[in-house]
């Protein structure tokens, strides 16, 4: 079997979709990759490769086209780095304000003000005014836009422009026709000669103002892997030969001995062996009541001790925590590209060449029909169409919303493992339940206790005392129900598929099945009727005697998850087709579906039948999500459109899912749906955005309402509706952060 590894890059100086494609396509060009995905949102790469992937290779690769790229480790976010190149916006910003307000004083200030234009003409005359905001122009374009200048004009030589390419072609057309203007004004026809040096200038300050804006934006839309990390302590206390010493984290190994004080985050997952205390585990459950913890427990990472002390054993450290893989499934939801993506991909890799040919017949058009001076407004217009078209808007319309809306669904406890479930759980008709353990806890309870004589507290206690000595299910649900401390049994005879007898307080106390007490002599026909109808509702009946005679009826049921019923009809209010598919008898099956407002059951399900119950509810063409926790829901789980398993559940059924509960309350099913129904509706807010935008604008910058109104767009604001445009579909996206549970 061929072996794979995983690389992520952190990928600098990518700004729009066209930068997207072009650095996927060198990453797949590397001899070995199998994949390579890259995310705009937060400038990433994921790269799967044959045997260990050549990060020097790809870091090569990445390099060539104009991006520098640098490996980030497990736990690594792009967080620090987006921090640093928004800092480092915000300083070429105001660099590159101060350099242009004088130009745009000059040049813009004597069109607004005529008396400011008559000042400057009789104090230093219009060659100078000129020279001046040449000197500044070309300042502003050397130092803080060089940035659009090495990655445009690498584009430009790679035959992939993109938009930086856009903003130098724009830039230098301003900055080339201004300075001949200057230095060559004979070789202009007459009523032709202007400088537009303020609006290369301008162009690139706003466009820097909203990269700057976007930068900040976008720090925000990791704050969800941000805590996650936040979680995980950066030392641990670890007991070797009889000392407890403080260590990194990361030095931590499988089986090391760890002393938890009161208070302290637990560093990796293990095993109580000595103490007890209560952890506060609402990181993985989102219970906010802290868990009764002693020996044999199982502790997690993440979670806080409460006010006890603890030795644990580590069972799992560094990537094998169940913290570092919820970071890690975060992660690649986070980075997950949906489906709604793939035409998108299509039409933005014709987008930038198409606004170069627009803005090229755009020139074309106002030279050969425009008015006097026809070169002036033939500029003014081919620019202004290069720079107000903005792939940036399209690139960050899916992958920032999907980055938020992800990080939203964890902190509700709902993990999407993959990105295609989070599209296709917007519009499934059906939710089919496994029931035992996912609708219900999996774990049997004492629901009813019925009496012939005496109290019912007595009859517990003694039925319990036998009890105690089982290792049986059913068994432990009574004890768990009595009072302690319990008296003691003696003389116990276990009947395998009966009962139990034992002697208790001087009695002899029969506990089992109607045929134990038939065995033993018993008339159990006072106890038959209550026990009957106790199995009609799906409880398992449990009979008790004492002393030779029948005393009463336990009855134990597998208890409804706590939120089991409300998730039921919310679905139901929201249209969705709720379906129970169990392998209990028809009769156990529609007791507990009654109690949930469950019409739809399929029971006497065989382990293996389920994954045909789901083909089944998939006719007419129906999407259908599954919903279960155990090994025999694998198949169904991989079977439906959206497999969503129990996070308590098996490791097999998380594996095949697409979405997994950490909490395992079924109220992460409609609370995943309304994220996924949000952060859909937000990505198509963004696209209707960033696609109406420039369907609008572009025409508009190539001059068509000229006619109608005599009005032309300058290229200052073709550039500050662009920069707009990257910073709206942004803010749209982290609205998300906001979004409810619905339950």
């Amino acid at each position: 079997m061929t072996k794979h590894s995983e690389i992520r890059l952190a990928v600098d100086g990518m700004s729009c979709a066209s930068c997207v494609g072009r650095v996927e396509t060198a990453l797949k060009n590397v001899p070995g990759v199998e994949f390579a995905q890259v995310n705009l949102a937060d400038g990433t790469a994921r790269i799967v490769s044959q045997a260990d992937a050549d990060a020097n290779a790809l870091k090569r690769a990445t390099a060539a086209i104009g991006y520098d790229a640098t490996v980030l480790g497990a736990d690594e976010t792009t967080d620090e780095a987006q921090a640093t190149e928004a800092e480092h916006l915000k300083r070429s910003f105001l660099v590159a304000m101060g350099l242009t307000f004088p130009v745009f004083l000059l040049e813009m200030g004597g069109h607004l003000i005529p008396a400011l234009h008559d000042l400057i003409m009789r104090t230093i005359g219009m060659t100078a005014s000129w020279t001046v905001q040449f000197i500044l122009a070309t300042l502003v374009i050397a130092g803080p836009g060089r940035i659009f200048y090495v990655k445009g004009i690498a584009s430009l030589r790679h035959l992939s422009p993109d938009m930086n390419a856009l903003v130098v072609l724009g830039t230098a057309a301003a900055w080339t026709y201004s300075t001949c203007a200057l230095f060559l004004p004979g070789v202009f026809p007459a009523g032709t000669l202007a400088v537009y040096f303020e609006a290369a200038a301008v162009i690139i300050t706003l466009i820097l103002l909203g990269r700057w804006l976007e930068a900040r934006a976008k720090g925000q839309t990791g704050a969800a892997i941000k805590r996650l990390i936040g979680l995980r302590p950066a030392t641990a206390t670890v007991l070797r030969d009889g000392d407890a010493r403080d260590i990194p984290i990361n030095e931590v190994v499988q089986g090391d001995m760890l002393l938890l004080r009161p208070g302290a985050r637990i560093a990796v997952d293990g095993v109580v062996v000595k103490g007890q205390s209560f952890v506060d585990e609402a990181m993985i459950t989102g219970e906010p009541m802290p868990v009764d913890k002693a020996e044999g427990d199982r502790l997690t990472a993440g979670t806080v001790n409460g006010n006890g002390v603890i030795e644990m054993r580590a069972t799992a450290v560094g990537e094998d925590t169940m913290l570092a893989q919820i970071i890690a499934m975060v992660q690649d939801a986070q980075g997950a590209r949906l489906p709604v993506q793939d035409l998108l991909n299509r039409v933005t890799a014709w987008f930038v060449p198409a606004v170069m040919a627009v803005a090229t017949l755009t020139v074309l058009v106002w030279l050969t029909i425009g008015p006097d001076p026809a070169l002036s407004y033939a500029l003014v217009a081919g620019v202004s169409v290069l720079i107000i078209a903005c792939p940036c808007a399209m690139g960050l319309a899916a992958p920032t919303s999907i980055m938020v809306g992800t990080g939203r669904a964890a902190d509700l406890g709902v993990l999407f493992r993959r990105g295609d479930g989070l599209q296709a759980l917007q519009s499934v008709d059906v939710v089919a339940f496994d029931k035992t353990g996912t609708l219900t806890l999996g774990k049997p309870a004492l629901t009813d206790v019925v009496v012939l004589n005496g109290d019912e507290e007595t009859l517990l206690r003694l039925a319990a005392a036998v009890e105690k000595t089982s290792e049986h299910p059913l068994a432990q649900a009574i004890v768990d129900a009595a009072t302690a401390p319990l008296p003691s049994a003696t003389d116990v005879q276990a009947v395998p598929g009966y009962g139990i007898k034992a002697q208790v307080s001087g009695s002899t106390v029969v506990v089992g099945a109607q045929r134990m007490l038939q065995a033993e002599g018993i008339d159990s026909a006072a106890l038959a009727e209550t026990a009957a109808r106790f199995s009609k509702v799906g409880k398992t009946s449990i009979m008790v005697a004492v002393d030779g005679k029948a005393a009463g009826v336990l009855a134990v049921a597998d208890q409804l998850r706590p939120n089991a019923v409300a998730t039921v009809r919310m679905l139901q209010a929201n249209d969705v087709k709720v379906v129970m598919i169990t392998g209990d008898a028809a009769q156990t099956a529609q007791a507990t579906a009654d109690d949930l407002g469950i019409t739809d059951v399929i029971a006497d399900v065989l382990p293996g039948g389920k994954k045909d119950a789901i083909a089944q509810l998939h006719s007419g063409g129906k999407k259908v999500a599954f919903v279960g926790d155990g090994i025999n829901d694998a198949p169904a789980l991989a079977a439906a459109d959206v497999g969503i398993a129990i996070g308590t559940g098996t490791d097999v059924a998380v594996e095949a899912a697409d979405v997994v509960l950490m909490s395992g309350d079924p109220a992460g099913v409609a609370n995943a749906i309304a994220v996924s129904k949000a952060t859909m509706a937000n990505i198509r807010q963004n696209l209707m955005w960033a696609f109406g935008y420039n369907i609008l604008l572009v025409p508009v910058a190539a001059g068509v309402l000229f006619p109608v109104w005599g009005m032309l767009l300058s290229p200052a604001l073709a550039a500050g509706a662009m920069a707009l445009s990257s910073v709206i579909v942004v803010s749209n996206a982290l609205r998300l952060r906001g979004a409810k549970g619905v339950l």
